[in-house]
């Protein structure tokens, strides 16, 4: 079996909780991962995961689930859609009972609080698979996703086009940590939060990172792929005046013009045809959007082998020792 790096810290909560190194170490087992399948097999066996999800998915629970069943992990599916996490009970009394049985928790939640909550009420890690603010996972795919294309930590520069969402606030994260060039084009009043991003500056001056954010789309001249996302998240409510304030940020095949001619075009998916994106462009040769689908099974693969390489917890010793 492999070694893993340790990472060094508990949880992931949101992608700035790993360090540059980490990342890398990360992206370099993921792509292991996918070059030689052979490779994640037995890499977790034994271990559980607990999967807890207040919001529907596809992509999120089928790409862990696979995943640990590739590296002999259990995955345990609970379902939260109608029950909200601390409705039947605290948050921190779910936790601790989930502690003793299980050696990570992956939460898809409403609220950043939850995971934040959670993960101060556990002894084991938990993994943020998205909430408003922050979706990690995404962006470690999106970025094995931009690796595999040749993507130039130091050089290129990707753009995002729509709503300042969680997704953007993780790619923002992954600029400001990696050191490479982000455009942010949203409508005014619909730009990523003040807060993540006045760090994420921050942060940059150390890395060399370029964030820009704008309402220009001509602002995406020379990116390496524009990335564009649903205007209406998942909770959100549809709105008609909001979807008229986005349409002359849908990526068309004149927007992609924009960035060039051999700019890739991607997207978390699910997509909305027609809306953020025409048939055109997701379905064109520069479309990479199912490979940024695929790559959340290998990052997500080798987060999880980097997060629990170290942890010596044994679900259950504490209630042990206690009977003893």
């Amino acid at each position: 079996m492999s070694t893993f790096d340790p990472v060094g810290t508990k949880d992931i909560t949101r992608l700035a909780d790993l360090a540059q190194h980490e990342i890398a170490d990360i992206l370099a087992t993921a792509a292991e991962f996918k070059r030689n399948p052979g490779s994640v097999a037995g890499a977790l066996a034994g271990r559980s995961v607990c999967m807890l999800f207040e919001k529907a998915s596809l992509r999120t629970r089928m790409s862990f689930e696979v995943g640990c069943f590739r590296m002999g992990a259990q995955a345990i599916y609970l379902d939260h859609r109608d029950t909200p996490l601390g409705t039947r009970e605290t948050l921190a009394d779910y936790g601790h009972n989930l502690e003793r049985w299980c050696h990570a928790i992956v939460a898809r939640v409403n609220s950043h609080a939850t995971i934040t909550g959670l993960a101060a009420a556990t002894r084991v890690p938990v993994v943020n698979a998205l909430c408003d603010l922050h979706h990690p996972c995404q962006a470690l795919a999106d970025l094995q996703t931009l690796l595999e294309r040749g993507f130039d930590l130091n050089h290129s520069r990707l753009a995002w086009v729509g709503d300042g969402n969680n997704v953007c606030h993780s790619l923002v994260e992954a600029a400001s940590i990696l050191g490479f060039g982000i455009t942010v084009v949203t409508p005014k009043g619909f730009e990523p939060d003040a807060g993540i991003v006045s760090q994420c500056v921050a942060r940059s001056m150390r890395t060399g990172a370029r964030i820009e954010v704008t309402d220009d789309v001509r602002a995406i001249s020379g990116a390496f792929a524009v990335y564009t996302d649903t205007w209406i998240s998942m909770g959100q409510q549809d709105s008609a005046e909001k979807k008229a304030r986005f349409e002359p940020y849908q990526v068309d095949r004149e927007l992609m013009s924009i960035a060039g001619p051999k700019a890739l075009f991607m997207h978390c998916l699910p997509a909305h045809r027609g809306e953020e994106v025409t048939d055109e462009v997701i379905d064109s040769t520069s479309s990479v959007v199912f490979d940024q689908a695929e790559n959340r099974m290998h990052a997500q693969n080798a987060l999880l082998c980097h997060l629990l390489a170290a942890k010596k917890h044994n679900p259950g010793a504490a209630a042990a020792a206690a009977a003893r």
